[in-house]
């Protein structure tokens, strides 16, 4: 790729009033919440007497996940802007994905493991999201060559607790709360919201970049292909250390879908807040990353549970 795509890619901007941050926020609540509708104190209890396949979902995530990501963007040393490959990183730092708990209910994986990893990477993100960013970026940025260096990523403590406490935490409490207490509600409210999440994030994303439509489709063949490369890493990284410690094929599945599928909405609120990222330089290479990375992993995401369904009937 050419320095003219590189800086097409980097000079686009988002600026969100604070309208547009508060409609991203309730739609990741929103979200949130129908994730949590399916979600059972009592589904946690076989999964932990075994936690084999909780542990290692958790490493492929947290450790994993960002540390081949770092020596991915080293490789593409040269094809990716430095901002691009920063988006990466934080992609791979945010926690799993809103939808993984459906995409595994489809591939008929471990639907509880799954459950179970989504609430621990969630509920461990206030301190794995910004100390992974903050340490893979470093490295890339030193071991890339790459003049200039990683302003330090601070988040602000009241940012912090809005963003994981009441946009993720308060929404899973609220949902997990009402498919306790209002099962029949939950059973009717779950599926439609499960495929609204798409279509949330989708809007977020088109409302995003409304007003960068033109350089976003300049780039959008060299993002696909960076994004395809760096999801498909993801999706070996959970099937190998599945099939590595020989867990059985429900949980190779919940692995794969759960490494595979990651929280780029959060992503997305984090870059799109000025007292986070405030310091950068124009990091439209982030943006751009994240952003396609939430509606790429949607595709596949059903991609593979269509493989998983498919060889499990041959």
């Amino acid at each position: 790729m050419d320095l003219i795509a590189f800086n097409a890619i980097d000079d686009i901007s988002v600026n969100l009033n604070t309208a547009g941050m508060n409609a991203i926020n309730i739609v990741l609540a929103f979200v949130m919440f129908g994730v949590a509708l399916g979600i059972k104190p009592s589904m946690f209890a076989e999964v932990f007497s075994k936690p084999k396949s909780v542990i290692a979902g958790a490493v492929c995530q947290i450790v994993l996940l960002p540390a081949f990501t770092f020596f991915l963007a080293i490789a593409m040393n040269g094809w990716i802007s430095p901002m691009m490959g920063l988006g990466m990183i934080l992609v791979a730092s945010c926690p799993g994905g809103n939808i993984s708990n459906f995409i595994s209910s489809l591939s008929k994986a471990n639907i509880e493991l799954s459950v179970s990893l989504t609430a621990i990477s969630t509920g461990t993100a206030i301190f794995t999201t910004p100390g992974n960013f903050a340490l893979w970026g470093s490295l890339y940025l030193k071991y890339a060559e790459i003049a200039g260096e990683l302003p330090e990523l601070q988040i602000p403590f009241w940012e912090v607790f809005k963003t994981i406490f009441i946009l993720l935490g308060i929404p899973l409490a609220a949902g997990m709360a009402c498919s306790r207490y209002l099962p029949k509600i939950s059973g009717i409210l779950r599926k439609p919201l499960q495929y609204l999440s798409v279509i949330f994030f989708i809007a977020m994303v088109v409302m995003a970049f409304s007003q960068n439509i033109d350089a976003f489709m300049k780039c959008i063949k060299y993002i696909f292909i960076i994004v395809l490369v760096h999801n498909l890493l993801a999706l070996l990284i959970g099937y190998s250390a599945g099939t590595a410690l020989h867990l059985p094929f429900k949980d190779r599945r919940t692995l794969t879908i759960e490494t595979g599928i990651q929280n780029s909405g959060l992503g997305l609120v984090l870059l799109f807040n000025p007292a986070i990222f405030g310091e950068f330089p124009p990091h439209g290479g982030m943006l751009v990353i994240t952003a396609w990375w939430g509606i790429w992993h949607i595709v596949s995401g059903l991609a593979t549970a269509f493989i998983f369904n498919r060889s499990r009937r041959q």
